[in-house]
């Protein structure tokens, strides 16, 4: 498990309280708007997760049998100097917890296998209890899975873009566990690019494990408020209705500057390459690298066919932590280093246009399929070809964020 080496003053005490008092009854989403409301009065007061809020959730678990969907994130947090946790299954089990079983989502339980790679079942370690993964052929839990749990409890930090794989996990929990008639808790995490909503909005056409709802690329809402989202729009499948508890954060809103202190994946190593992702991961659908197979994932672009002349930064990937096989694996690569790119509040398509407008052979650029995937539409590459203009191409997808931003405001759970 690999922690940042980064933080940021206004953030070292976030994580002090292990434990708040809340509501022990089901909340309905009016009235966590009022608690929040309350709690984040004082902007500068440490975020309280809800995973650290034990005494509101404890009791949705007692006398229950529980599975848990869960990774390395999923911790609750003792101390900040020096940064000292507790991972939410070793804590839940010492409270006298029944956890069952545990659902691993991509990346796996602990978050050591690559994007994409298949993550089997098995058995953890330290634990011994049976984990039955959530990527590969089984994406949802069967009912056989669920035969022997009474709650289902959702805590994994998400990072607030579409294609993110954490969050078509999330909505298939619900949809299985709405089939099942079982409950299900979310424990709310910060959402690092929650303070701004962008990019092309997913067609229903191309819906898939890359995006499964009709939202933009960056949608702004934290896992909770997104849960919340999907479960009363209807947007299970055959408008199932989730039995649904969001555990809201304490002194958390939209705008704080949120460091995480646990990588989410194997190729978001820290806050830079959270900020860029929605922007460098839609090179994930080129032939262009984007930094995997090197130490600054997600922070610098390039490819051996791009101009050897117009960049003088070069870097070439080799397999490593989190890329057994990076793209322009033992090639050098002709590009851009962004390592020092501040904090984001924009989807930037300047270094697509600029990658593409400097690929001499534009027949090597796209990955026609996943790109699709990726952008959610066959507009934006059809556009980048065409030639538009970064705000060219952002005008077009100005309607559908208004419309977007509607149905957001309804399920706000943070200012």
């Amino acid at each position: 498990m690999a922690v940042f080496s980064v933080f940021k003053n206004t953030v070292l005490l976030l994580f002090f309280t292990l434990s708040a008092c809340g509501n022990h009854t089901k909340t309905n989403n009016k009235e966590l708007k009022s608690v929040v409301a309350r709690d984040t009065v004082a902007t500068d007061l440490p975020i309280i997760i809800a995973a650290n809020r034990t005494e509101t959730y404890l009791p949705f678990l007692e006398g229950k049998r529980v599975g848990i969907v869960a990774n390395q994130t999923s911790v609750i947090f003792k101390d900040t100097q020096p940064l000292s946790y507790t991972h939410i299954v070793d804590s839940l089990l010492a409270k006298g917890i029944n956890i069952k079983l545990v659902f691993a989502p991509e990346h796996g339980f602990r978050g050591e296998a690559d994007a994409g790679e298949k993550v089997s079942d098995g058995k953890d370690e330290k634990t011994g209890l049976p984990i039955i993964s959530l990527y590969g052929k089984n994406r949802k839990p069967s009912k056989a899975q669920l035969q022997d749990i009474d709650v289902i409890l959702f805590d994994i930090q998400d990072v607030g873009v579409r294609f993110y794989t954490y969050i078509a996990t999330m909505q298939l929990v619900m949809e299985a566990s709405a089939e099942n008639k079982i409950p299900v808790i979310v424990l709310d995490r910060p959402n690092p690019n929650g303070h701004y909503v962008d990019g092309p909005t997913m067609e229903t056409e191309h819906r898939g494990f890359l995006g499964m709802t009709n939202i933009p690329l960056v949608y702004g809402m934290t896992i909770g408020e997104y849960a919340n989202m999907i479960n009363k729009e209807g947007w299970l499948e055959n408008k199932v209705v989730a039995d649904l508890t969001v555990i809201p954060m304490e002194n958390y809103n939209h705008h704080k500057d949120y460091i995480l202190p646990i990588r989410p994946s194997p190729n978001l190593p820290n806050n830079t390459s959270i900020y860029l992702y929605p922007s460098l991961g839609l090179f994930e659908g080129t032939n262009v690298n984007a930094g995997r197979g090197t130490e600054f994932q997600f922070q610098r672009y390039g490819a051996s066919f791009m101009d050897s002349i117009k960049y003088n930064f070069k870097y070439t990937p080799a397999p490593n932590f989190g890329s057994k096989d990076p793209k322009q694996n033992g090639k050098i690569c002709f590009g851009k280093d962004l390592s020092k790119t501040p904090r984001m509040n924009t989807v930037n398509l300047e270094y697509l246009l600029d990658a593409y407008k400097n690929t001499k052979d534009k027949r090597l650029f796209f990955n026609t399929s996943g790109f699709t995937r990726h952008a959610g539409t066959t507009n934006l590459q059809k556009q980048i070809e065409a030639g538009l203009s970064q705000e060219e191409i952002k005008k077009t997808w100005q309607k559908d964020i208004d419309q977007f931003q509607k149905i957001r405001a309804k399920y706000l759970i943070y200012n």
